[in-house]
C-alpha cells in the first residue's frame, strides 16, 4: 500500500470536530502549535488551502488571506452561537478540497479575485468555530504559526499528488457533511 493510500485512510478514520472546546487543556504555546493539528476539519481546510495556493495565478494571496480571515471570524464571534456551523466547517472542507483537485483544469478560467473571495469565506466560518477557544490561549501565534506550517505543507506537495489530495479532501469533506448533518 502507498503512502497516499495510508494517508487517505488515517483521514477517513479520524474523529470530526476535534479542533473545538472540550478536548483537553487549551493554554499554552503548545496548545496553539497543536490545535490546528488535532482536528480533522480544520486539518484538511488547511490542507487544500496549500494545495489550491500552489494551482492557482497569484496563489500566494490565499495562506494570508485565510489567516486574515480567520482571525477576523475569530474576532466576531465572542459569544455567538451559531446554528449549523459543523455543518458550515463540513462544507468548507468538501467545497476546498474540490478546488484544490479542480484547480488546474479551472486555472485560467476562475478569477484569482475568486479564488480569494472563496478562501476568505471559508476561513471566516472556520475562525467563527475557533474564536471562543482562542481567547483561552496563551497563544494565538502558536495557532497561526502551525496553521502557515500546515498550508505550507500542502503547498509544498508535489504535482502528481496535488489533484489526488485534493479529491481525498474533498470525499473527506463529503464525510464530514455527512457526519454533521
Amino acid at each position: 500500500m502507498n503512502r497516499i493510500t495510508v494517508a487517505a485512510c488515517a483521514l477517513l478514520l479520524a474523529l470530526p470536530a476535534a479542533a473545538h472546546p472540550g478536548h483537553g487543556p487549551d493554554t499554552g504555546v503548545m496548545a496553539g502549535l497543536l490545535h490546528p493539528l488535532t482536528g480533522i476539519d480544520h486539518l484538511l481546510a488547511l490542507l487544500a488551502v496549500g494545495l489550491w495556493s500552489r494551482q492557482q495565478r497569484q496563489g500566494m494571496v490565499l495562506a494570508p488571506t485565510f489567516l486574515v480571515m480567520m482571525a477576523l471570524g475569530a474576532a466576531s464571534s465572542a459569544g455567538v452561537d451559531l446554528p449549523a456551523l459543523e455543518l458550515s466547517i463540513a462544507a468548507t472542507v468538501l467545497l476546498l478540497g474540490a478546488v484544490a483537485a479542480c484547480a488546474p483544469a479551472w486555472q485560467r478560467r476562475v478569477a484569482p479575485q475568486a479564488a480569494v473571495i472563496v478562501v476568505a469565506l471559508c476561513a471566516f466560518v472556520h475562525g467563527l468555530a475557533h474564536g471562543n477557544e482562542l481567547a483561552g490561549m496563551a497563544s494565538g501565534a502558536g495557532f497561526i504559526l502551525a496553521s502557515t506550517l500546515v498550508m505550507l505543507a500542502g503547498a509544498c506537495t508535489g504535482e502528481r499528488v496535488r489533484r489526488l489530495a485534493g479529491a481525498a479532501i474533498g470525499a473527506a469533506g463529503v464525510w464530514l457533511v455527512a457526519l454533521a448533518a
